[in-house]
């Protein structure tokens, strides 16, 4: 009697307990919240959602096409949001480029952007930093030195009284440490590659309006004054930079939605 006692609780608190909700309404429900994360703008947790509905209730088969119908949706708001964004990235590239005058040669494995106003007809007889951009949006600048002595100089230091901005050093023998004359005059030009110029890029950018120095360290110091059209030509090189590097990155993000759009 006892026994059969022991039995009929063991059933029934495995009867209460299998009362539960079906593994259909759980999908449901995930789904729903899926939804209603989506509509609050929580894109990233909705799919996650959607992910783990698909993986824990294999069986709720109507629930799993109503949640890839909806991921497929949302990935298609996607894809339009990134196609607009990429035609408004166009009309900035345009306006941007249009500053610029592009050439590849020989010696160029990508397409180089030069500012129309460091054009080398404009200034091989001047001493300047030059800034250099490439069609992926990698920058660096060089600093050129035209004058009658040599300074055998090695970095940059740019500044305007109590702020600065100093260049890595390019030593004398590196091959980005280049040398030459002709006759009475000396050139030299210091290539600051793969952030070399440390910095130097931004400072003359961020700080366009100041009336900015710089010195060219070497044997010999020589001071020069930027130019208004030298300190536009960073600014405006920077921000081709990242529109590039943006459009770039679009490009791949549009590609990728695209292909889970279906």
């Amino acid at each position: 009697m006892i026994r059969n006692r022991f039995f009929l609780i063991v059933t029934l608190a495995c009867l209460l307990f299998s009362c539960g909700k079906s593994e259909k309404e759980l999908a449901a429900e995930k789904l729903s919240f899926a939804e209603r994360l989506y509509q609050n703008g929580d894109t990233t947790e909705a799919l996650q959602q959607l992910d783990t509905l698909q993986l824990k209730y294999k069986g709720a088969i109507q629930a799993l096409v109503e949640a890839d119908k909806f991921r497929k949706k949302i990935y298609g708001d996607l894809f339009y949001k990134k196609q607009d964004e990429m035609d408004s990235m166009k009309v900035i590239l345009e306006e941007l480029e249009g500053k610029f005058v592009t050439e590849k040669t020989e010696f160029d494995r990508y397409t180089q952007y030069i500012h129309k106003r460091q054009e080398f007809k404009r200034r091989w007889n001047k001493s300047f930093i030059q800034i250099h951009l490439d069609e992926r949006g990698e920058l660096y600048i060089s600093s050129n030195y035209y004058g009658d002595q040599w300074l055998e100089h090695t970095g940059l230091r740019v500044y305007d009284n109590d702020i600065q901005a100093k260049t890595k050093k390019v030593p004398l023998d590196n091959v980005l440490n280049h040398r030459s004359d002709f006759l009475e005059t000396k050139w030299e030009k210091v290539t600051f590659r793969d952030g070399a110029d440390n910095g130097v890029i931004e400072f003359i950018a961020e700080h366009a309006d100041r009336n900015l120095k710089a010195v060219f360290l070497g044997s010999r110091y020589y001071y020069i004054i930027l130019e208004d059209y030298d300190k536009q030509a960073m600014k405006d090189a920077l921000n081709l930079s990242k529109a590039l590097k943006r459009k770039a990155k679009l490009e791949k993000e549009i590609q990728s939605l695209q292909s889970k759009v279906g």
